[in-house]
């Protein structure tokens, strides 16, 4: 975790972004890291944990971060915590709370909110379209017995 919170010092200090930082660690070493790297990007998903992830899944040759821990220096935002359950870690750790980072000017809890709301009464319009031609491109996976499931 102090990496994480190191990392999360470095980054904002060299003003690729928030302050955030991530580990992910398996067997009790540190196999990927990342700092929030938003604005030197210019990358809204450039987060810690998703940087940290991209990492490690690349370092490990998996797309699941199988027996591998995330410690985070802060409480996963929407999109984190969305990308941390399709990584499939065994526990994440975190430092400072969803609250402390709202009360520093990161508030993710509009996110939050929204997502209890039915999609007509969203700020965000979400509507369905060509659903029918999808659908024909999802049956054929289905059909396909040499996929891959995750």
């Amino acid at each position: 975790m102090r990496e994480a919170i190191r990392l999360s010092k470095e980054g904002m200090e060299s003003g690729h972004g928030g302050p955030f930082g991530a580990v992910v660690v398996k067997e009790g070493e540190i196999i990927a890291s990342g700092f929030n790297r938003v604005l030197s990007s210019n990358d809204p998903t450039a987060h810690a944990e998703v940087t940290a992830i991209r990492e490690a899944c690349k370092r490990l040759k998996h797309f699941q971060l199988d027996d591998c821990i995330l410690y985070t220096s802060c409480e996963p935002c929407p999109m984190c915590l969305g990308a941390i359950y399709w990584a499939r870690p065994k526990a994440v750790y975190y430092a400072n709370t969803r609250k402390d980072a709202a009360e520093i000017g990161f508030d993710d809890d509009f996110i939050y909110r929204e997502l209890e709301l039915p999609f007509e009464e969203r700020a965000l319009p979400l509507l369905p379209l060509l659903r029918k031609e999808a659908l024909a491109v999802f049956e054929i996976w289905k059909n396909n017995e040499g996929k891959t499931l995750y």
